[in-house]
């Protein structure tokens, strides 16, 4: 691979291992529609942050971590609250982005992905907030599982609950702020939804569910990444197209 390449490579990589890992203990707490909402904030907030001539990491990083802040507020209203924060987002970044005078090139950036364009601070981002997940998903681990099949057991036993609950939707927003502005909003949601969704349907159990959509998150990013710049394509749209097709295919065995 040429040295052109690599650090745009390395910036995805990490993203590619920890998505779908995070990803199935999303699907396992059946929060995927929250997840397309932080998704959908964080790329408003990197809308806001070209606006303002900051870097794009920091204003998705920290819109992501507002509506990880709304879901913890009306956490009682479920999907409805996150259906209407995917609305509300895309809502405003699409108001800003028609009215501004590079609104069109934040749009591609946001659909895209701009991944071929990042830098150090993209790298050490991204290798951070995979860095997190590796050390915090092993931990909390037996916490979602529990909170899933036993939800009263926390309240039943006098456990607090509510800091591991907190730091599992920051670890989220975090991810996602690191992965809108390389991979582009929907290649990021492809990498957290679809590989732990074909995984679940073959795999024998949660560890094995757990390394089958990892190694798919990495093998696709890989073959899409690859595909893109010898076709020349956006790699947003490459990778969720690519994602698509192989976990489609993995679903019909």
């Amino acid at each position: 691979m040429s040295m052109l390449f690599l650090l745009p490579f390395l910036v995805g990589l990490p993203l590619a291992f920890a998505l779908p890992w995070l990803g199935h203990y999303l699907r396992l707490r059946d929060e995927w529609l929250a997840a397309l909402a932080v998704s959908q904030w964080a790329g408003l907030g990197a809308v806001l942050a070209a606006a303002l001539e900051a870097p794009a990491v920091v204003g998705a990083c920290l819109l992501a971590l507002l509506a990880v802040l709304g879901k913890q507020i009306f956490a009682a209203s479920g999907n409805s609250f996150h259906a209407g924060m995917i609305l509300l987002g895309w809502a405003a970044s699409t108001l800003m982005i028609a009215n501004a005078p590079h609104g069109e090139a934040w749009a591609k950036a946001i659909s895209d992905g701009q991944l071929y364009f990042a830098g150090g601070r993209e790298l050490a981002f991204a290798w951070l907030a995979a860095s997190a997940a590796a050390v915090f998903l092993p931990r909390w681990a037996h916490r979602l599982v529990v909170a899933r099949f036993f939800p009263e057991h926390e309240k039943a036993n006098r456990l607090p609950g509510g800091s591991w609950r907190l730091g599992f939707d920051v670890l989220t927003a975090f991810l996602l702020a690191a992965a809108i502005g390389a991979l582009g909003l929907m290649g990021s949601f492809a990498l957290l939804f679809l590989p732990p969704w074909a995984a679940y349907r073959i795999a024998r159990n949660g560890f094995s569910a757990i390394v089958l959509a990892v190694g798919l998150g990495l093998f696709v990013y890989g073959l899409a990444f690859a595909a893109a710049l010898s076709f020349d394509q956006p790699f947003g749209p490459t990778l969720t197209l690519l994602l698509a097709l192989v976990c489609f295919v993995l679903r019909r065995r």
